[in-house]
């Protein structure tokens, strides 16, 4: 059986559709081979190269002959290069269609599982539940705001509190002023009449008894 036919299948396996996984890895197979063909015939290319140089000169039919064989081994390896390009495409979508089969098969799975997760629940039941709690959550609000509030306490008058509040400040206000002019502390007095030695003494006298007494308060 030639290698192709191990790779592809003959007979009634022919007709048995192979798995993505088989077909892909058949077409790496080929994929190896032809690579190995391709690297020969580069090979052969140079060789056939050196052989035209070698008798270029001295046997022009040699050198004629080996580059007509150069020549038939470009177009085969050609042909490879033509045919890998093919093979590596299929191989590609087969790659492709091989993960998408596998993520849809998981998510079909993931799907019925949460299908099955769903089956117990239903959704009426549900939103009952949901209000059940909020209505609970305002319940404990409303208890905790009643415990919070202190028993026997009454609200005071903002007014009454307004106008106890500036008494205490008038007093404060009163306080200050005492301390900055505290009672006692007066200018000393100017007496109402003349002393009596001003009344008895000449007028020049009298003068600088004034000027004295005068510069002495000024003091």
């Amino acid at each position: 059986m030639s290698l192709l036919g191990k790779i592809f299948g003959t007979g009634k396996d022919k007709n048995k559709a192979p798995s993505p996984q088989e077909a892909i890895q058949r077409l790496r197979d080929v994929e190896e081979m032809l690579m190995k063909k391709s690297a020969f015939c580069e090979k052969k290319i140079e060789a056939e190269i050196a052989i035209a140089k070698k008798n270029g000169v001295k046997n022009k039919r040699a050198a004629l002959q080996a580059l007509k064989r150069k020549k038939r081994y470009e177009k085969q390896l050609q042909q490879i290069d033509g045919t890998l390009s093919t093979i590596e495409f299929q191989r590609e979508a087969l790659e492709n269609a091989s993960t998408n089969a596998e993520v849809l098969n998981v998510m079909g799975t993931a799907a019925r599982a949460l299908r099955g997760a769903h089956n117990n629940m239903d959704v009426d039941k549900v939103h009952d539940l949901m209000d059940d709690v909020q209505e609970q959550q305002e319940i404990a609000q409303e208890i905790s705001e009643a415990i919070s509030n202190p028993v026997g306490f009454q609200d005071v008058d903002d007014d009454e509190l307004l106008a106890e509040l500036e008494e205490l400040e008038q007093e404060e206000l009163d306080k200050v002023l005492l301390e900055v002019n505290p009672v006692g502390d007066q200018l000393p007095s100017v007496p109402d009449t003349e002393p009596v030695a001003a009344r008895s003494a000449p007028p020049k006298q009298q003068e600088d008894d004034e000027m004295a007494q005068l510069a002495a308060w000024a003091n």
